[in-house]
């Protein structure tokens, strides 16, 4: 599929253009904020040729879509007007609030940085190295116009964050450059070099070193973008655009002097100090929880309140001993995805793990853990472990990151400071958790998808020996696209004792209930959190979306039938949301029960692992005299 017609499908299924907020991307993904994220049709993008996965996290509604993600972008912004900061835009309905909205933010900003940053970040790291093995001298004027390349963003990163923080919080990024550049002028530079007493219409300012600082300008241009819509609703439109940006440089630069910037570095440096504390105390410890903790933090996009720590180190002590520990965590899971790759006999899966281990190589691990481990459950636990051990080893050895970038083959150089000092532990580090990973996955392994053609034989010969007794009463098509779970695993005794019947249970990837067969709705219950069809022979089929959820008394469900309907198979009788029932702190493995099962001398499942909607679910043998009058 081509990027551009690619791009359409994901503007059309987020919703559409009017749909869209804001869209930024990162190394992988491409990071939507929506107006209404019940409008974006999750299921359609999941299977939609060229996309990895969809996750929502932190207030945003992310499309991972690989490597590949920077065209992608650049498609969107060619076929739409989102990409324009000039085009008028709705704020969302709502927005994250704690956690996720803190990370919400710290993504927005960083996410677009994060490309430039890790190439900056290896041609710093291969300096080092030129520097280090007599290549090149620093003296050479080669080595300086090469480093004044690799150094300038690191250097003036305060006017890039002032960039992406005006775009997220909607303010003047004109204005807010300026004020970033405030800070790192020559003057002031010279001023706190040369510690002359400073003050502000005799109120003391205590200078900071700027450069490379990330918290003081988040800071300084959040507070600017709310006095700018302040000034621009009081001030008369004849006057407004050029007053405004005028108040704003009065009041913000010297209000980030003398609050914000010393406020903002110490902060920054005492999250520092304390990461630094605990390797001090146990690098060990400290690198094997960072080793094996790493991948779950991108999981659930809480790594980003980490990546303004690394940076913070990187300026203020000229390296950073926390980030390399997470490169282990990157290697495990590369290496468990190797594992699947080595173990698998499914000829998509051995294709699908092959490709997302060399991808994951150069550090996007997004294919592998979304595609291959975290579905498959033991690789990705594999990986956890092995990332503990690679991490352990990392902290250890003392290694130090000297500029930034994602970990990976590429940007191994990073790691490379005077003397080589740490590298080898880091090379030891992430080669024994590729290797543990991948030979606790071989070991260990796990429920191997079925062939789809090995499938069908197998279900065909199961039916024609069951056959050869009593014929088939009743075939269940699944109602719930999403996983398999055991009954006896629902974390609720009234359906996991079977005391309400047999049968089976999905944990759903779609938040939609079809009807199982051709029959009659006979119960459609208040609180739509569950319902009950008969089939045309007599089963009858109990579907419960979720455990407790009769506490929410309807809300997060849409029903789409009554008691005394008639329903074909495949129509839709319920509507759910998945992240809204999770949000309230319930699960939503839903049981589907066959609650005259005494009628039946058997109820069979016929498929694990990953089940589409409408698939032949459940197949119920030797009724009898069930048949309705």
């Amino acid at each position: 599929m081509s990027q551009e017609k690619l791009a359409k499908e994901i503007v059309e299924l987020v919703g559409g253009e009017k749909n869209v907020v804001s869209l930024v991307h990162c190394a992988t993904r491409l990071r939507f904020v929506l107006k209404d994220d019940a409008k974006a049709d999750k299921a359609k993008l999941e299977k939609t040729e060229g996309i990895i996965a969809v996750k929502e996290n932190g207030g945003q509604f992310q499309v991972v879509v690989g490597n590949k993600v920077p065209e992608v972008y650049s498609a969107i912004g060619q076929i739409s007007n989102i990409l324009d900061d000039s085009s008028e835009k709705e704020k969302p309905k709502k927005s994250a609030k704690g956690i996720g909205g803190i990370i919400d933010v710290i993504s927005s900003i960083f996410a677009p940085l994060l490309g430039v940053m890790a190439g900056a970040g290896i041609l710093k790291g291969l300096l080092l190295i030129a520097s280090n093995v007599g290549w090149l001298e620093t003296t050479e004027t080669t080595y300086k116009i090469l480093f004044a390349a690799a150094d300038s963003l690191f250097y003036f990163l305060p006017l890039l964050l002032a960039v992406t923080t005006a775009r997220k919080f909607q303010g003047n990024m004109f204005v807010a450059m300026t004020i970033a550049g405030a800070l790192i002028y020559p003057s002031i530079v010279t001023l706190k070099a040369e510690g002359t007493p400073t003050d502000f219409f005799g109120i003391p300012v205590i200078l900071m070193n700027y450069s490379s600082t990330v918290i003081p300008i988040i800071l300084a241009v959040i507070v600017m973008s709310k006095l700018e819509k302040f000034f621009n609703k009081v001030l008369h439109e004849s006057v407004k655009n050029f007053v405004t940006p005028l108040f704003l440089l009065v009041i913000m630069v010297p209000l980030t002097l003398l609050v914000f910037g010393p406020f903002g570095v110490y902060v920054g440096n005492a999250i520092a100090s304390g990461l630094v504390a605990a390797f001090g105390f146990s690098p060990l410890l400290a690198g094997a929880v960072m080793g094996a903790s790493w991948q779950l933090l991108v999981i659930f996009g809480i790594h980003w309140g980490l990546i303004p720590v690394f940076i913070n180190n990187i300026a203020v002590y000229g390296r950073d001993g926390v980030k390399p520990a997470a490169t282990a965590s990157i290697f495990a899971q590369t290496g468990a995805a190797f594992g699947v790759m080595l173990k698998t006999k499914n000829k998509k899966l051995k294709t699908l793990a092959g490709s997302s281990t060399l991808t994951a190589l150069f550090g996007i691990t997004e294919p592998a853990i979304y595609g291959v481990t975290l579905p498959l459950k033991r690789p990705f636990i594999a990986g956890v472990i092995g990332g503990a051990v690679g991490g352990a080893i990392i902290g250890q050895a003392g290694t130090q990151a000297f500029a930034s970038g994602a970990p990976g083959l590429l940007t191994l150089p990073i790691f490379y400071g005077p003397g080589g000092e740490g590298f080898p532990g880091l090379i030891l580090g992430i080669c024994v958790s590729f290797v543990v990973s991948a030979a606790l996955t071989y070991i260990l392994g796990f429920k191997d998808p079925v062939e789809e053609e090995e499938q069908e034989k197998s279900t065909e010969s199961t039916n024609a020996s069951v056959r050869t007794a009593d014929s088939v009463d009743q075939e269940v098509l699944s109602p719930i696209e999403g996983t398999i779970v055991e009954l006896t695993e629902v974390p609720d005794p009234a359906f996991s004792s079977g005391a309400m019947g047999k049968g089976i249970a999905i944990d759903p990837a779609v938040g939609r209930v079809v009807a199982p067969f051709d029959g009659t709705i006979t119960v459609a219950f208040k609180k739509k959190h569950a319902l009950a069809v008969v089939s045309d022979t007599g089963a009858e089929i109990l579907v419960h979306v979720g455990v407790d959820t009769v506490k929410l008394d309807g809300q997060h469900f849409t029903s789409h039938i009554q008691e005394g309907d008639r329903v074909k198979a495949g129509d839709l009788l319920l509507e759910f949301d998945i992240a809204a029932i999770k949000a309230a702190g319930y699960h939503t493995v839903t049981p589907i029960i066959v609650t005259n099962s005494a009628n039946y001398e058997e109820v069979v499942p016929l498929i694990t692992g990953q089940v589409r909607v409408q698939a032949p679910l459940l197949t119920l043998y030797g009724g009898k005299g069930q048949e309705q009058e």
